[in-house]
């Protein structure tokens, strides 16, 4: 058990995919010491589009972590899809993002479509700022989802498709992941991808 895990106190977690806080449950991630609970929105609330102008470098949009913040960036610099995503309001709750890239990875290991090989062919799934740490994939690991209604032909599944994350790499790219093999990449901005929003909240 890490030190973090040590001195964080016991709180009641859902399960993996379990209805909450406006979404489903997705997993942790720790930033700054502190431990969040990350929450995908229904599959009705995808939206699509271009991640923002290409060749503009967005100061704020580089976090692995940071969803909202990333996200409040983009917007700000004119990025209509982060605006659509900034406007919802799901369940009363108002604090949606896109997911920044570490925690778009839970929502693959945790709600991958597919039964599929997995990609693995750089640094697909690793994730450092997950609880547990993420490692590398494999072609079998992640499987095919087991969490009720996130399979594919099911009502919450994610499309075999691309999806934005809101972590910028460049000027010119974001990093995005394949839905159908887990290859986690990046794509010019202008490109037009889905997009699966995400809340997170803090664990007292």
């Amino acid at each position: 058990m890490s030190a973090v895990e040590k001195a964080a106190p016991a709180v009641q977690l859902p399960e993996i995919g379990q209805a909450f806080g406006g979404g489903f449950f997705s997993g942790i991630t720790i930033e700054n010491g502190q431990r969040f609970v990350n929450i995908t929105a229904g599959a009705e609330h995808e939206f699509a589009g271009e991640w923002g102008e290409y060749g503009v470098k967005i100061e704020g949009a580089d976090s692995f972590t940071d969803s909202r913040s990333n996200t409040e960036a983009m917007a700000a610099a004119g990025s209509e899809l982060a605006q659509k995503v900034l406007a919802l309001d799901i369940g009363g709750f108002t604090d949606w993002a896109i997911p920044a890239r570490d925690v778009q990875e839970l929502q693959y290991r945790h709600f991958k479509p597919t039964s599929r090989e997995n990609y693995c062919w750089n640094r697909d799934g690793d994730n450092p700022n997950s609880l547990p740490v993420g490692n590398l994939y494999t072609e079998e690991s992640p499987a095919k989802t087991q969490v009720p209604g996130f399979a594919q032909g099911e009502p919450e599944a994610f499309q075999d498709d691309w999806y934005w994350s809101s972590s910028q790499r460049s000027a010119d790219t974001a990093f995005y992941m394949l839905f159908g093999d887990g290859l986690q990449d990046y794509y010019a901005k202008p490109d037009e991808l889905r997009v699966r929003p995400v809340r997170r909240s803090l664990i007292d």
